[in-house]
């Protein structure tokens, strides 16, 4: 299986469609830490415009945590249509190429080849999700500094302390490599049932923005749907970002609020990654190549 997932890693980073989603992130990234740099404080005061009438905040509320936060809002929602360009290539690729038939006459079953390049495109989420936290935390931290972190949910603000922040944002990518890898698993899937990359790559993109919009909205028929739908687990990574309180309304330093949600969404997560990949080696090994 090494072999199988060395060589396939080396055909992924070989494409220039592979680089695509690593220079759109970059540019995304760059231009929002732009923007808030220049009119960073103006995007703030409106932002904290409602609480600054009832709290008095000490201190530097931009600084590199708040926006590491910000675009991890605005990308990971998007991030997933940019994997699909590759993981739904995976297969069909080399049938559109006409090699599958001649990469399958060497000496391993089709579960090895499968799980190898499962296992490549599974690599190039990781490393994707790698240089997004470099962007946007790394390089956010050296341009805005850091200080504690503040976040308005629907109902309250968080105060996190500076110093119990970056083990949240560990498991926050942990959590999104999870997340990403439902997503990678989805287009391996749906890859093998077309001998041209487009249209598993249509299919892996248009069902993310169908499954995304009935988490969103609030009709009581989706509701009931919600649940179960992959793209409602994937934005508990926000989980990290909350913490209990005590009996007296004190913060629990190094909690977190609502952790058996996270459990779950990683266990409904998981359970998606195990089918589509599973499905996709049994419909493989049913079917007859004949490209």
């Amino acid at each position: 299986m090494w072999k199988v997932f060395s060589i396939e890693v080396y055909k992924i980073f070989k494409r220039p469609r592979t680089y695509i989603a690593f220079a759109a992130i970059s540019a995304l990234i760059l231009i929002i830490q732009l923007g808030l740099y220049v009119d960073g404080n103006a995007y703030v005061d409106f932002i904290m415009s409602g609480l600054k009438d009832s709290f008095d905040f000490q201190g530097k509320i931009l600084n590199g945590y708040l926006v590491c936060y910000i675009l991890l809002q605005l990308l990971l929602v998007h991030v997933p249509l940019l994997i699909a360009l590759v993981a739904a290539d995976l297969v069909s690729g080399e049938a559109n190429m006409g090699t599958l038939r001649l990469l399958l006459t060497k000496p391993q079953s089709k579960t090895t080849f499968m799980l190898g390049k499962f296992l490549a495109a599974s690599f190039y989420t990781l490393l994707l999700l790698i240089w997004i936290a470099f962007l946007a935390l790394a390089v956010s931290v050296w341009l805005f500094g850091t200080g504690d972190l503040i976040i308005q949910k629907n109902a309250y603000v968080v105060q996190i302390a500076q110093n119990d922040i970056l083990w949240r944002y560990g498991y926050a990518f942990l959590f999104a490599f999870v997340a990403m890898l439902a997503v990678t698993a989805l287009g391996f899937f749906l890859s093998v049932f077309s001998e041209n990359s487009i249209g598993p790559i249509v299919a892996t993109i248009s069902i993310i923005i169908f499954f995304t919009i009935m988490s969103t909205m609030g009709i009581p028929l989706f509701q009931k749907i919600q649940p179960y739908l992959f793209t409602t687990h994937m934005v508990n990574w926000k989980e990290f970002f909350d913490e209990q309180l005590d009996t007296s309304g004190n913060v629990i330093k190094g909690s977190i609020q609502n952790m058996q949600q996270v459990n779950h969404s990683i266990i409904i997560l998981s359970i998606y990654i195990i089918v589509f990949v599973w499905g996709a080696i049994t419909f493989f090994k049913q079917k007859d190549i004949l490209s």
